[in-house]
């Protein structure tokens, strides 16, 4: 069972989180109303998967990521906000978060992109996608040597890479494709192996700079 710690000042919206991951099956070792508190059930818990909102008092989430990471280094971290901003999604990445998603994500779409994260994907909120080309754009001027190779794509990779852009999870891409999730996880790697890259937000920049996504 995988096990799921909330950091979030919001004590409805914690509790809104535990109902729908304990009804999913996930395992909620803790609940913390600050940063700070946060990093010490971080600690205590080693939870699979870190839920933490953006905007707190004293210490922005994404100044507790690196903390979060440290106390429990194998956690995935998954930032929740209010905020559709560019700058703060380009900053998630930066700091090393596994998602970035807005509250208003409907509960179940949240929980089942959560546990694309936990597989070794990545969550971005459709209301996000729009925004995560600029947002990668100056990462990718730091991957001069690779961005200068053109690697061929297959046309399902283009087609599931296009899907993440849209911020797809694995499980909704599958269904679109009729594939299943293991497949579409295997694509992904394909992919990131072909460009040496390491994330997808970092394959869907490459692929919107190259022209190879329909522009949005």
């Amino acid at each position: 069972m995988n096990t799921v710690l909330i950091v979030d000042d919001a004590e409805l919206f914690r509790e809104a989180l535990r109902v729908a991951f304990e009804g999913e099956g996930f395992e909620v070792v803790g609940a913390a109303g600050g940063a700070m508190q946060g990093i010490d059930l971080a600690r205590e818990h080693q939870p699979d998967l870190v839920m933490l909102d953006v905007l707190m008092p004293g210490m922005s989430g994404l100044e507790v990521v690196g903390s979060i990471v440290k106390a429990s280094p194998t956690s995935k971290v998954v930032l929740l906000t209010s905020s559709e901003s560019a700058d703060d999604l380009l900053e998630a990445v930066r700091v090393g978060a596994a998602g970035y998603m807005t509250k208003d994500t409907p509960l179940p779409r949240l929980v089942d992109a959560m546990r694309d994260v936990l597989n070794g994907g990545a969550a971005v909120s459709p209301a996000m996608s729009g925004k995560l080309f600029s947002a990668t754009r100056d990462l990718l001027r730091h991957h001069g040597a690779a961005m200068a190779r053109r690697p061929e794509l297959t046309g399902r990779e283009l087609e599931v890479l296009s899907l993440v852009s849209d911020g797809n999870t694995s499980k909704e891409i599958a269904d679109k494709l009729y594939i299943s999730e293991n497949t579409v996880r295997n694509h992904v790697r394909n992919i990131l192996d072909k460009l040496g890259m390491k994330s997808r937000f970092e394959a869907v920049g490459w692929a919107q700079r190259e022209g190879l996504l329909k522009n949005r």
